[in-house]
């Protein structure tokens, strides 16, 4: 539905997509691709297309039902208790009463629309997604309601994040890395299930249509103040959503009719785990961990757990680092405390309840508006990711999922393959 060409970070070269491309063929050098779009200004649809009223810029072959955007308002009580004059808060989640209709309260559902949407109809195969829950979330409503075949890989220890307001359907289908695991053993067990030729990796911050769906936050912000905004402040586990506002700004500019400003990107991590942050600080491109059994245990300890990607797209071309460096970004890290804290505030002062990794961004936020000294008049964007969840559970009864299989990540590859065909 979409006119678009994939262009290679790193080598510059432009070519079509052949229907899943996830890098570019025949090119060794490891490299983000990006979506050129045959449409410069982008033309919003009317609000009955949901997430797809940022169409022309999605990489979509069809439109699927269920979807809802994300929603930006300008705020006046955090503002003002935090004494802004221009904070523009970009919401995804559960929030009826400023139009918030993301039933998983998660943005993870502009991920999911997205790439559910890039895919052909006539597409063969199982899908499979890694998740430490929230995309999981996302990505088993809109397959279950739209008949996609899934396969979900989460470790067990995040099972709770598996709700829904309704039933999933049995097109979508659970694995589980055993308990003590993480976010990077499940995407290290769904690689190894992608060996089987009867399923097929979604492909994570590699899959354009995940980040330009992300990059829709950007895009809601824009479109309402009318420019782009100066800063922008986000959780990051992957830096995936990061890296979209950075591509969605460039699109805008590119578009002309919003300035001419790129944001200077101030993502925050939770601490301990901070991998991103260390190696910033460090003027590192490059992510070391001395010891990946305690980087495993910081991981673990992190109240955001969304927040807990060990491989995150940091350092490869047109990844985190690029971005950063291309709009004289920073990182932030903020403690299990002051992520709370930030909770607290949100909710007192705005009146909605937001996950922990949103309370990571506006505490990142708060640290960083403080110690850089950022002109307190300055257009800012914070990217509230998730929120509504008390709201949308209050008196509604709520379906869960329990998995399938648990499988060790150190069974053979022969018998992993195995076990997950044996699902479908």
């Amino acid at each position: 539905m979409t006119d678009y060409k994939l262009k290679n970070f790193e080598t510059g070269n432009l070519f079509e997509d052949s229907g899943w491309l996830l890098s570019e063929p025949g090119c060794e050098k490891p490299s983000l691709l990006r979506a050129i779009y045959n449409k410069r200004e982008i033309a919003l649809k009317d609000d009955s297309y949901g997430f797809y009223k940022y169409a022309d810029w999605l990489p979509i072959n069809r439109i699927l039902k269920g979807s809802a955007p994300t929603i930006t308002y300008k705020s006046s009580s955090l503002a003002k208790t935090l004494g802004l004059k221009n904070l523009f808060v970009s919401f995804s989640g559960y929030w009826p009463q400023i139009g918030a209709e993301m039933t998983t309260c998660s943005f993870k559902e502009t991920e999911a629309y997205s790439v559910c949407a890039r895919l052909e109809s006539s597409k063969r195969g199982v899908m499979v997604v890694a998740s430490a829950g929230n995309t999981a979330r996302a990505f088993a409503k809109v397959c279950s309601e739209n008949g996609i075949p899934l396969l979900l890989v989460i470790p067990e220890d995040n099972l709770d994040a598996l709700w829904w307001g309704s039933k999933i359907e049995e097109n979508v289908k659970l694995i589980c890395t055993p308990k003590g695991t993480d976010y990077f053993d499940a995407i290290d067990l769904s690689v190894k299930i992608c060996k089987s030729p009867l399923f097929f990796e979604e492909g994570g911050a590699k899959n354009v249509a995940r980040r330009d769906g992300m990059g829709t936050t950007v895009l809601s912000a824009a479109t309402f103040i009318g420019e782009i905004p100066e800063y922008y402040f986000q959780a990051i586990g992957s830096g995936t959503g990061t890296i979209a506002a950075w591509e969605a700004n460039l699109r805008l500019l590119d578009d002309g009719r919003f300035g001419k400003r790129k944001m200077k990107l101030i993502p925050s991590q939770n601490i301990p785990f901070t991998p991103m942050y260390d190696a910033w600080r460090e003027g590192r491109r490059e992510i070391v961990f001395e010891n990946e059994e305690f980087a495993k245990k910081c991981a673990l300890t992190i109240e955001a757990k969304v927040l807990s990607n060990r491989r995150p797209p940091y350092s490869i071309a047109g990844g985190l680092f690029d971005a950063l460096k291309d709009t004289d970004g920073d990182i932030e890290a903020v403690t299990n405390d002051e992520l709370r804290r930030a909770c607290d505030l949100f909710f007192a002062t705005e009146g909605i309840d937001i996950h922990p990794a949103s309370g990571v961004a506006l505490a990142g936020m708060i640290k960083s508006i403080d110690r850089k000294g950022i002109d307190r008049d300055s257009l800012m964007m914070l990217n509230i990711t998730g929120g509504g969840e008390n709201l949308f559970k209050r008196d509604r009864a709520l379906y869960y999922l329990k998995p399938d299989l648990i499988i060790d990540n150190r069974e053979s590859q022969s018998k992993i393959v195995e076990l997950a065909e044996s699902l479908f």
